[in-house]
């Protein structure tokens, strides 16, 4: 433990010194020779010179040190029935195996090979096994369409490709491998390799001289050692959805990653090794790479792989059951997850079945986390519940309480305030700070911490245009918000989601806020709805709670008349829809943008990780019957 203020001064003052104590952690065949190397701004490299494995730090060192026993991984699958547990040393030998297979697939250092699997043991074995020869993965969300597959293929240029045969929803087997043919028919780039992990709930037909079989191909492969790279190499690519349409593929580089993350798990989540650390997300987003593979296996921490889902795995109770049975001590999920366990179980039922005694804190971050879902989240789990927030592209936390260092009074609706290493600020459009409590846009001074994406994949270009350009010296988060006078961060909407109400720059986060504290609420989203007259009109589109039987007609006025009285009459908020569920993304993520283009009438794509499409129709028919589009 520590003095926040005086940890966070040390780190922006003399960053080498900082990143150089905590690089101190970390395994390096060779130690660097700058620690940040500012020679090519805005290009800026992190333990320039330093060699290392990141496989190696997760893994084998852990075995080499004693502790080759412990628990490395509990994969717990309510889909199918199933649990496993795989200590260090099995890890290290089934890593290595598999890292045997790519190499006997042709696969070397610097090669790319794209990761298309389910919530399962192999997908982080895969991952680490890149990671042990020096290739750079690119796990791409199990399930996802052909053509948004192959995207990926033509831009990462994999030489191999590592797939299932099928992934696992409620009630339905999803098969991958037409999904791959499909994608590899359709991207001009071909891998030379796929290597195929069949799963007893469904066949793969594999082609001959293309795909390989994951077990046999592992009965015949010799053990490979890690291989030293250089701390600046990329790691991984990891693609995130970009504006154009061309996904954006944020590269992250082996040292600077593995100081920042295995520094994050004791400053930031406050475990120590040997303790049971589940993150409740998927390997293909940024979550699973950073907090369910590489951040707990750094820092020598059991992990939890769940194949299942927060409700209808089988019930509300299925997070309770995995921290009761595994000795979670610290759970990291979306704030959607428990908004979807509220609104099947708001009164914790479930909760009351299970022995959570060893619980101790709950995380939350991927979106904003409204107060009302914070207080019945504390109010059921009698434990610290930490809103923070980051991004795809830092890959780590930007803002949290600090619970390793020096932990704060919570503010419900505030991710508290910047984590050591990032200089956040708020700019107006002029570049200006604005003073405490202003609005603005939430940027980050440069140089970026280590961890955070030294550029995009083969477009250094596009990552200038797309973070850097906006304000000359800073990286733009394309998030609004604050910062209060006690130097707390508030997010309050992503900088397109800041509505003109007749000249009035309005969030909608705050809006949402509102909304979700009446009792009826579940969930909530604003949106703002072109208005010839005021520019813009806010809208709200509501979701219940279960058991809730009072008409539409009674809600309605009352989540209008509370926006009023909360915000003023200035939000000129006067339009509320009950609807059965909002559409998100497989992460959790509300898909505003393109509720907004429905409102307003504007053609709109459907984005590639959208969790259900068929809600889009619904939510369609129910703005026409509000007269959407009005322009």
């Amino acid at each position: 433990m520590g003095d926040y203020r005086s940890v966070y001064h040390q780190s922006l003052s003399d960053p080498d010194a900082f990143w150089a104590t905590a690089a101190e952690d970390i395994h390096w065949y060779k130690k660097w020779d700058k620690v940040l190397d500012a020679s090519n701004a805005p290009f800026y490299l992190w333990f320039a010179g330093g060699e290392l494995n990141t496989c190696y730090n997760a893994v084998d060192y852990h075995v080499d040190n004693g502790r080759g026993d412990q628990l490395a991984i509990i994969y717990d699958s309510p889909v199918t029935d199933t649990q496993r547990t795989i200590t260090y040393s099995e890890l290290r030998d089934l890593v290595a195996t598999f890292a045997g297979v790519l190499r006997d697939q042709g696969v070397s250092k610097g090669d790319r090979v794209i990761i298309y699997m389910p919530m399962i043991p192999e997908a982080a074995i895969a991952m680490l096994a890149c990671a042990r020869l020096g290739a750079i993965h690119s796990v791409v969300f199990g399930g996802f369409a052909a053509n948004e597959l192959a995207t990926r293929i033509d831009d990462a240029k994999p030489k191999a490709i590592v797939s299932a045969s099928c992934g696992i929803e409620p009630g339905r087997v999803i098969a991958y491998k037409p999904l791959l043919d499909g994608a590899i028919d359709i991207a001009s780039h071909k891998p030379a390799k796929c290597v195929i992990l069949a799963r007893p709930q469904a066949n793969a037909e594999l082609q001959a001289g293309r795909d390989v079989d994951w077990h046999k191909a592992a009965a015949a492969a010799s053990p490979a050692d890690c291989v030293p790279v250089a701390a600046t190499d990329p790691l991984y690519i990891l693609y995130t959805s970009g504006t154009t349409g061309q996904p954006k593929g944020v590269v992250r580089d082996n040292g600077g990653h593995a100081v920042a993350l295995k520094w994050s798990m004791k400053n930031i989540y406050d475990v120590d090794d040997g303790e049971v650390y589940w993150a409740a997300s998927d390997v293909g987003w940024v979550v699973g790479h950073s907090y369910i593979v590489y951040g707990p296996l750094l820092k020598g921490c059991t992990t939890v792989i769940y194949e299942g889902k927060p409700v209808g795995t089988p019930d509300p109770g299925a997070f309770w059951r995995v921290i009761n049975e595994h000795d979670v001590g610290v759970l990291f999920t979306a704030p959607t997850a428990f908004r979807a366990i509220k609104k099947e179980d708001p009164a914790g039922d479930y909760l009351k079945k299970y022995d959570l005694s060893k619980f101790r804190m709950l995380f939350l971050a991927g979106e904003r986390c409204d107060p009302d879902t914070l207080q019945w989240a504390q109010d059921m789990l009698k434990v610290p519940v930490i809103d923070h927030w980051w991004q795809t592209e830092t890959g780590w936390a930007i803002a949290a309480n600090v619970m390793g260092i020096d932990p704060a009074p919570v503010k419900a609706g505030s991710p508290t305030r910047a984590v050591p290493g990032y200089d956040v600020q708020v700019l107006n459009e002029a570049g200006e700070q604005v003073p405490p409590g202003d609005m603005g846009s939430i940027v980050i001074k440069l140089p970026m911490p280590p961890g955070c994406l030294p550029t995009l994949w083969n477009n250094d270009a596009r990552f200038v245009d797309s973070y850097l350009s906006r304000y000359d010296g800073y990286y733009l988060t394309g998030d609004a918000g604050y910062i209060d006078a006690d130097g707390y961060l508030w997010i309050m909407s992503r900088i397109d989601d800041v509505i003109n109400v007749a000249g009035h720059r309005l969030s909608t986060g705050a809006m949402e806020e509102v909304l979700a504290s009446h009792p009826d609420v579940a969930e909530c989203a604003v949106i703002g709805a072109a208005d010839a007259l005021k520019g813009q009109l806010p809208l709200g589109l509501v979701v219940l709670k279960a058991g809730v039987n009072r008409s539409d007609d009674e809600i309605v006025p009352e989540l209008v008349k509370l926006v009023r009285d909360r915000i003023g009459p200035v939000a000129a908020f006067k339009q509320a829809v009950i609807v059965k569920r909002l559409p998100k993304t497989r992460s959790g993520k509300v898909l505003r943008g393109t509720m907004r283009q429905i409102a307003d009438g504007e053609t709109y794509k459907a984005p590639a990780t959208i969790d259900d499409p068929a809600i889009l129709d619904e939510i369609t028919g129910h703005l026409k019957e509000l007269g959407y589009p009005r322009g």
